[in-house]
């Protein structure tokens, strides 16, 4: 490999703001694929070109979800199936002065440009055409720790209209470039580079997306613990952590990043096994003397109360829980984990026996820079009421039982 060292967050952020080129890595400890980024307010033809010829991918403009809807530019389709959920809108043209097939240099980098102007009205973008946006998640990489995120953060971070264009980078025989190649690449051309995870450690020490509140004791029927409120400043949801005993940073301590469950938690609910989980969670943290719950307002996996209780009704009328959340419009899955590891940072948790069945949690929590030493599943006996529900979880969702048989041939019936 060569010596080519990579950069830190506040250089690629300088770079930005002049208008150059950057990389952006997925993950500097693996051979990921990178992105050619720049900013999309100092895009010209030359850059575009150079895109074309160097990068090779697709080139599109990462852009907030407000300006998405500002432009009436919606999704190209209906449900996104595809394995990393980029959020494709419907591509574009602008029918403006200087812009013919749309598909030139000159052609894409008015059209970028026309995308990030305020002044420019839905009418004037053709539809479809030859520029594609894709729509960023609010809070940027901390929500989603993808390329489409870093190109509008680092935009914003650099002063700029909170829009970047992106390209893939690809090797001269078509495959696709990963780390080594991306370093001779960026050598070669004396740019800087730069990794997701890196911008997230940035953000995550820079931004505060919570808000600390008191704490005190909380004697439990399964222990003492302290609980210490976090308000979201985003959305004011209010979280909360019960934490157990004191560790330094280099501890891996038991940690279950529970999310809300209305029906399980409080009301005991044989639905799901969401209270069971926690109440395991609580048993075991206290035998071990120390570690953290942190409590998300997550209902239904992020669709809401609402929501959820429709998702139940979709399944009285035979539709697993992944098919109840499609039917109803969101994905099997609407949580992220960003507020969950800043909150866990704010503890001075680093590392972490993670108590899960869900392998996500362990991508997410990793994705902003906390190591998971361990997995330890929390796996709670089946009843008749839940069993297909955790069987689906299972065959669908990639959780982690297999210590009980899970009959799904039992109705889901009214608790």
């Amino acid at each position: 490999m060569s010596e080519f060292k990579l950069n830190t967050i506040p250089e690629a952020i300088e770079a930005i703001k002049k208008g150059e080129l950057i990389i952006v890595v997925d993950d500097e400890d693996r051979e990921n694929e990178g992105d050619f980024i720049t900013a999309s307010e100092l895009i010209t033809p030359e850059k575009i070109n150079f895109m074309a010829i160097h990068g090779r991918g697709l080139i599109c403009v990462a852009l907030t979800e407000q300006r998405c809807d500002e432009l009436e530019l919606e999704m190209m389709v209906g449900q996104n199936t595809s394995f990393h959920e980029t959020q494709f809108t419907v591509s574009v043209d602008a029918i403006l002065p200087g812009v013919s097939t749309g598909i030139s240099a000159s052609d894409r980098a008015i059209t970028i440009k026309a995308l990030v102007d305020p002044n420019t009205r839905p009418e004037v973008l053709g539809r479809p055409g030859h520029v594609f946006p894709l729509k960023a998640k609010n809070r940027g990489v901390l929500r989603r720790a993808g390329h489409t995120e870093a190109a509008v953060d680092l935009a914003r971070l650099a002063g700029l209209s909170p829009s970047g264009t992106l390209v893939e980078v690809m090797n001269d025989d078509g495959t696709m470039a990963r780390l080594p190649d991306l370093l001779k690449i960026a050598e070669r051309f004396n740019l800087k580079v730069v990794t997701i995870k890196d911008l997230i450690a940035y953000r995550l020490q820079s931004e505060s997306l919570i808000k600390r509140g008191e704490e005190v004791q909380l004697p439990t029927r399964f222990g003492d613990f302290r609980i210490i409120p976090f308000l979201q400043k985003s959305n004011n949801k209010e979280h909360v952590a019960l934490v157990k005993g004191e560790w330094n940073p280099d501890d891996a301590i038991p940690v279950r990043v529970h999310s809300s469950c209305m029906t399980g938690d409080i009301f005991g609910s044989l639905r799901c096994e969401c209270g069971d989980q926690l109440h395991a969670a609580m048993d075991y943290i206290e035998k071990e003397g120390r570690g953290v719950i942190v409590y998300m307002i997550q209902e239904g996996r992020g669709i809401g109360l609402i929501n959820k209780i429709a998702a139940y009704k979709l399944q009285d009328q035979g539709l697993d829980t992944v098919e109840a959340n499609i039917h109803l419009g969101f994905k099997a899955d609407e949580r992220d984990y960003g507020v969950g590891a800043q909150i866990l940072r704010s503890l001075e948790v680093r590392k972490m026996v993670l108590l899960t069945n869900n392998p996500v949690k362990r991508v997410g929590l990793e994705a902003y820079g906390l190591e998971v030493v361990k997995v330890m599943p929390l796996e709670v006996k089946p009843n008749k009421f839940n069993a297909r529900y955790l069987k689906t979880k299972r065959d669908r969702m990639g959780h982690t039982l297999q210590r009980f048989t899970y009959d799904d041939e039992k109705p889901q019936t009214e608790e």
